[in-house]
């Protein structure tokens, strides 16, 4: 059965099922600003305490509502945008302080620590299929099918194709010696050269 109820009545239906009692609805003359979070906080709190994190697993809830040490994915920026980081087969984060303020910090499978709101949304435990990586095509023609097209040197082109194409045997420098890697649009690829927006620059 899925519950269709807004954004806004979320903490009302959360309250009502840690006090056992389950409402679709939302009353017209219940006002956000009578609950109180602190104690909802309190009592999800000390539900997660006396539960075990496997037994959690599957559960969406806000990060303020979680322990620390526990294991995440599917993580919201803004709350109420939808999942957005920690998605990939086999990934997880990990919470790595309590959410006693706004902020919290998460540890994400790049090894980045990110401070996210407490109010934004995660799931509890690991995305399936961790061997998706480390899977093995048989020959190339499963690349194709996974819509991967073929990846050509530019030393193997014609000069007409890419900047590094042509000369006479395998020559580097494309005729013109002292010519440093270059895209196929002619941007220097190497030696530093600043490829970024001006905007963050400054």
């Amino acid at each position: 059965m899925a519950w269709k109820v807004g954004r806004a009545s979320s903490t009302f239906l959360l309250n009502r099922l840690v006090n056992g009692r389950i409402s679709s609805q939302t009353p017209r003359n219940f006002s956000s600003a009578d609950a109180n979070i602190h104690s909802f906080r309190e009592k999800m709190m000390d539900q997660m305490l006396h539960l075990d994190v496997n037994s959690q697993v599957g559960s969406c809830m806000p990060l303020a509502a979680m322990r620390i040490g526990t294991m995440i994915h599917n993580i919201e920026v803004n709350p109420g945008q939808g999942g957005k980081l920690v998605r990939a087969a086999g990934t997880c984060a990990k919470i790595l302080k309590e959410p006693t303020s706004r902020y919290v910090m998460v540890r994400l499978p790049s090894g980045a620590e990110k401070l996210i709101d407490t109010r934004c949304r995660a799931t509890i435990g690991q995305v399936s299929n961790p061997s998706h990586g480390s899977r093995k095509l048989r020959k190339a023609g499963q690349s194709r099918w996974l819509g991967r097209r073929p990846v050509v040197r530019g030393v193997a082109m014609n000069p007409v194709d890419h900047p590094h194409g042509g000369g006479e045997g395998r020559s580097k420098s494309s005729g013109n010696y002292g010519r440093c890697s270059s895209t196929p649009w002619g941007k220097p690829s190497k030696s530093g050269y600043k490829t970024g927006p001006l905007k963050r620059r400054r």
